[in-house]
Order: C-alpha cells, then sequence, then structure tokens
C-alpha cells in the first residue's frame, strides 16, 4: 500500500442552522448543514403533506376518496355455501 496517498480522517463537530451540533468524523475540518435530524420533519414527526394547487383535494373529488377509512362489509362464509 502507497503511504500518504489518503486524507486524514478527522473528528469534526458539525453545526446546524437550528443549533443543534454534534460530532462525527469526516476527512472535511468543518461542516455546516440547514437541516438536521434534531429539526428535519420527518425525524420530529411533524411531518405535513404539502398541497400544491389542491391537487390531492381534486384526486379525491374525482375518486370518491374522504380520506376515511371505509369499514369493510361482512363476507359471507365459504363454508355457508356448500
Amino acid at each position: 500500500m502507497k503511504p500518504d496517498i489518503h486524507p486524514e480522517y478527522n473528528t469534526i463537530t458539525v453545526h446546524c442552522a437550528c443549533g443543534n451540533s454534534f460530532e462525527t468524523r469526516s476527512t472535511k475540518h468543518i461542516e455546516q448543514v440547514d437541516i438536521c435530524s434534531a429539526c428535519h420533519p420527518f425525524y420530529t414527526g411533524k411531518q405535513k403533506l404539502v398541497d400544491t394547487a389542491g391537487r390531492v383535494e381534486r384526486f379525491r373529488k374525482k375518486y370518491g376518496k374522504s380520506g376515511k377509512g371505509k369499514k369493510a362489509e361482512a363476507t359471507p362464509d365459504a363454508s355457508a355455501d356448500s
């Protein structure tokens, strides 16, 4: 293996725009991110559907979906028919 061909792998502190910071390892020296797991909607549970121009509502109106699940109707037993 050739010596001195790999970059150094250092411990760095990553800073988020929300103020959160954490340590990780990287070849970079300083890392700043716009969003992290502390403020990302998927990880915080505050995820919401972004409906552009009412497309979801138009789909539900067209296909009759109210967004609430229908209760399954009782099906007759197969053994009762025999």
